[in-house]
């Protein structure tokens, strides 16, 4: 019998409401796909009793603590009570803060929430970094319709890490597998065909990508999965798909997230 393994925990503390920092979080742990994590996030501490009593909390749960504390001596005291601690930690805005001071030849205000006072571009973004995380992998299909962006392709496309860059810049971004032999949701042929975008890889290295994949996880019986014939007439049932309903065709081969998503805004005349 295989045991079940425990998810990892991740800390995320801060002295606002910490949801720009644990989108950053989200986003990193989206290329951890296959390790199980549990985020949780603590806002508004603003003393060091708080924090020892986070770290308390943190340190039972053997977890790693993420912290965005303007305040250079809260950060000072939360880093040296973690290493006290022997709790594996990274500050997420003090070395950004540094560069901008000696960028700009001043000290930053040091007053916490201000990042929530930019208005209506952080709201935007953060809806759609919920949006991207509850529309992933075809989850919530009845809300297609609702999304900037829709990408599909078949399984080790990349359409996840994409989704959530894509998201982090304020797109409402929805990604559906394409599985032959399964039927494709209705819904999808229901979004307007200069939202959707197919991923594609030429037929080697998706095969390698699935290889790896089945090697993480030990999949039973993957032969059609990891099958080059098999994989090739995937994709190309795929293509057919994005030809007969007009969806764009972006090719990710030896690009990076960046270059992908804007090969996508283009050809979908969002940029």
């Amino acid at each position: 019998m295989t045991s079940m393994v425990e998810p990892k925990v991740l800390f995320l503390l801060s002295d606002a409401t910490g949801e720009t920092a644990e989108a950053i979080v989200l986003a990193a742990h989206s290329q951890f796909r296959e390790d199980k994590a549990k985020l949780h996030r603590i806002g508004h501490v603003l003393t060091e009793g708080q924090v020892i009593s986070s770290l308390e909390e943190a340190e039972k749960e053997q977890a790693i603590v993420f912290f965005t504390f303007v305040d250079r001596d809260l950060s000072s005291f939360t880093e040296n009570e973690c290493k006290r601690r022997g709790i594996d930690c990274l500050d997420l805005i003090s070395p950004v803060l540094r560069k901008l001071a000696a960028f700009f030849g001043h000290s930053p205000k040091g007053k916490p929430g201000l990042l929530h006072a930019v208005g209506e571009e952080y709201f935007q973004r953060v809806e759609a970094m919920e949006f991207a995380l509850k529309n992933d992998d075809g989850q919530t299909l009845s809300h297609l319709n609702e999304a900037d962006i829709v990408l599909v392709g078949v399984s080790r496309t990349s359409k996840t890490p994409l989704s959530i860059y894509l998201s982090c810049r304020g797109w409402k971004v929805a990604n559906v597998p394409l599985v032959k032999g399964i039927p494709t949701p209705p819904t999808l042929f229901k979004v307007k065909p200069e939202n959707v975008a197919g991923l594609f890889l030429d037929t080697t290295t998706l095969v390698e990508r699935r290889q790896a994949r089945v090697n993480t996880i030990g999949m039973d019986n993957p032969t059609d999965y990891i099958d080059y014939d098999e994989v090739k007439e995937e994709l190309r049932w795929a293509r057919s798909l994005c030809r007969d309903h007009g969806w764009a065709v972006v090719h990710v081969d030896g690009k990076s997230v960046e270059e992908t998503a804007h090969e996508v805004l283009v050809k979908l005349r969002k940029k």
